[in-house]
């Protein structure tokens, strides 16, 4: 093996004292709000940060490159390690006192697919509960993103870690520079999540609330601070409305918003993949409204009359679960599985979208159905004209056969591991419905499922392989199949 091993502990080491800091945080809140946790979660975090120290210490004399494989290696690894050391405040603390449990909670965390064992969230310290929901955050952009605007500083490369981090379709750059990519993206999310705080506040929430529920839309997470999630809000459509709005942002491609805020705004309006999503929110919505106004019983807020109540509460509970679903986020402002059978499955469908590449959500993403049912249509020119060259156009610009055929062959290992996954479920004794609902709901990051596992429920019912299972499901959603799964090719680790 020729792997540079010594530059891949060092960034470990990095991305070690990046989780021990995000820690501090948590132990600050904690002795704000007196939780009786602080201690647990600042042993927790000085923990961590020491062995990130030492590995960086004992590194220190690493050849400062990063090769492609080394990238994939430290991507995946990284996700490993920073869900190991971070199920460590659950652990010393009590609130989790499961390893199995406390990895589940933690690894649904980073890959921000925000399902969950705990039974009783409310019970749980504050510093727990604002840990949990930085879990979803420092995941939500990529903590390797954030490494490689940090790694420059060390005088290492981060080109690789991006290439593996984000080996989607959507390659767009802000500046040539990647490290500088990397720092605006982090701008645009950073500002996105103070500017929902403030709302959310001023809208009614408390500022704890607020921030945690900033947190989990921004990373399309889904964590809340309540066991009913959003329903707790169903009386306030203002905060649900916020929250909405959010999520939407956070599943569109951060480029985008970018190019926004730079005045390039006839770009954003003229990107295919943006029009598409855009147009399948508002057209799933109207099923879902209409289905749900007629068919299906929902909360009625106290602040509208009956007649508008009933339309108002139809369509923003269709908007909010069409929105929740679509961007993976996964909260919930009521159970969809008891609306209509028709709408139980339509959901289920609507776990396979994903949002736009570039975004923090998770799923196959709309730039790839998109492209897929274009080489599709082409498929029929090309059978009637055989000698013609046809190629696949995005934006007006031709997609190479080589994405074509990765997009391809990502959408039917995609399909293959969800029933993989689900036959698994099965195996372990779960119904046909949980089954294909839990493995659809790991594998695209989307937290709640169905049967069993449905919104007003959760995993904590699953046997423990099943648990490291979904987990294992979890992180090959998050990183997109090939980083992941490209360590098992035997290939990837011979001499070349």
């Amino acid at each position: 093996m020729n792997f540079n091993v010594r530059i891949i502990i060092h960034i470990m080491g990095l991305l070690l004292l990046c989780n021990g800091s995000f820690m501090l945080l948590a132990t600050f809140a904690s002795g704000i709000y007196k939780d009786g946790a602080t201690l647990d979660i600042a042993l927790a975090a000085i923990v961590t940060m020491l062995f990130g120290v030492m590995a960086m210490f004992y590194t220190r004399g690493h050849k400062k490159e990063v090769k492609r494989k080394e990238g994939y290696m430290v991507v995946t690894f990284g996700w490993v390690i920073m869900s190991i050391s971070g199920m460590l405040p659950y652990l010393f603390s009590g609130a989790i006192p499961s390893v199995t449990d406390a990895f589940f909670e933690t690894i649904s965390g980073y890959t921000t697919t925000g399902a969950s064992i705990l039974n009783d969230i409310e019970s749980l310290p504050k510093g727990i509960l604002l840990w949990r929901s930085l879990t979803h955050w420092i995941g939500g952009m990529g903590i390797i993103v954030l490494a490689i605007a940090i790694l420059p500083l060390l005088g290492i490369g981060g080109m690789q870690l991006f290439a593996a981090e984000a080996p989607g379709p959507g390659g767009d750059k802000l500046h040539p520079r990647i490290t500088d990519t990397a720092k605006r993206l982090w701008f645009i999310y950073f500002g996105y999540t103070v500017v929902e705080t403030i709302f959310l506040k001023l809208a009614g929430m408390s500022f704890f609330d607020a921030i945690n529920h900033a947190l989990s839309t921004l990373s399309t997470g889904g964590f809340s601070t309540k066991n009913a999630s959003l329903a707790y809000w169903n009386d306030s459509p203002l905060i649900q409305y916020i929250i909405i709005v959010f999520m939407f942002l956070a599943g569109t491609n951060f480029v985008m918003s970018y190019f926004a805020f730079t005045g390039r705004v006839q770009r954003v309006l003229k990107d295919e993949e943006f029009k598409v999503y855009t147009t399948l929110v508002v057209v799933f919505t109207i099923i879902a409204g209409f289905i749900v106004y007629f068919q299906a019983n929902v909360p009625i807020s106290d602040y509208h009359p009956k007649v508008l109540g009933e339309a108002e509460s139809a369509f923003r509970h269709a908007l909010f679960q069409v929105i929740a679903i679509v961007t993976t986020t996964g909260f919930v402002s009521a159970d969809f599985t008891n609306w209509t059978p028709f709408l139980t499955v339509f959901f289920f469908g609507l776990m396979f979208l994903g949002g736009s590449a570039g975004s923090t959500a998770g799923g196959i993403k709309v730039m790839r159905h998109l492209l897929i049912i274009k080489n599709g249509i082409l498929e029929f020119k090309r059978t009637l004209h055989t000698n013609a060259i046809i190629p696949v156009r995005y934006n007006q610009k031709t997609v190479s056969e080589h994405i074509v055929y990765n997009i391809i062959a990502f959408f039917v290992l995609y399909m293959l591991l969800f029933i993989i996954g689900a036959l698994v479920l099965g195996y372990l004794g779960l119904d046909f419905e949980s089954a294909i609902g839990g493995a659809a709901s790991s594998l695209g990051n989307v937290g709640p499922a169905l049967g069993e596992l449905n919104p007003v429920v959760n995993f904590s019912e699953l046997p423990a392989f099943g648990k490291w299972w979904c987990g294992f499901l979890m992180l090959l959603g998050r990183l997109e199949l090939f980083t992941v799964l490209i360590l098992f090719v035997p290939y990837f680790w011979k001499k070349t």
